[in-house]
């Protein structure tokens, strides 16, 4: 039998969250559920339980009598989210060399390969390249509960670099960092992989940190 499509909620706790996550929904903006609801065709029943998911994820915040709205994005979080991903994101990755399938490094060639020809114009698609390389990478660690972790803060994280994205230079080359990071991962070096990924998280900090 083939696979089940996702459900209505985690339809539309997808269309959601990488809104929130581009800040393409303003932090402090209503989350309009009726507009949700017509937008994806569905009722408000799993719009809610998206959102109860986005709010157990720090991406939106409901009041009672007042409604759901996008969560601001505290710099003074950076710390705890970079503390959080210098810890787990090597060990992730160095497990991703180990784990990673025929299929999996298949598409790690292929996402390697959309680096090598160059990369598109723009700090916000650049970003979003970089969202795609994370997520691949993440489901090589064949974990799901590691890798929901790793999305979670990850996201929380682009959210911060969102912020700055104006202000912020090369981050064509913070994007081909994934290159050898790709390659170490392709060829099982789990060492290698999580040396790369230590320095990648911690660069990200540190380009933050610089335009506080």
């Amino acid at each position: 039998m083939p696979a089940a499509g996702p459900s209505l909620a985690e339809q539309a706790y997808l269309f959601v969250r990488d809104r929130l996550v581009m800040l393409d929904i303003k932090p402090g903006e209503p989350i309009n559920e009726e507009w949700l609801g017509g937008s994806l065709g569905m009722g408000r029943t799993p719009i809610r339980e998206a959102l109860k998911r986005l709010e157990s994820e720090r991406l939106v915040v409901a009041y009672p009598r007042r409604g759901t709205f996008a969560t601001d994005v505290n710099i003074s979080d950076l710390a705890h989210i970079s503390e959080v991903r210098r810890t787990l994101e090597p060990a992730a990755t160095a497990a991703a060399a180990e784990r990673a399938t025929d299929e999996d490094r298949e598409r790690l060639t292929a996402l390697r390969e959309r680096l090598d020809t160059g990369q598109p114009a723009g700090n916000t698609e650049l970003l979003r390249v970089d969202l795609e390389l994370h997520r691949a990478v993440y489901a090589c660690v064949h974990n799901p509960f590691l890798e929901d972790t790793l999305i979670h803060y990850d996201n929380l994280a682009t959210r911060i670099w969102c912020v700055f994205l104006p202000r912020l230079r090369g981050m064509a080359g913070h994007v081909n960092e994934h290159a050898p990071l790709l390659t170490a991962i392709i060829d099982g070096d789990a060492k290698k992989a999580a040396e790369l990924t230590l320095g990648h998280v911690t660069g990200f900090e540190q380009a933050i940190r610089a335009l506080i």
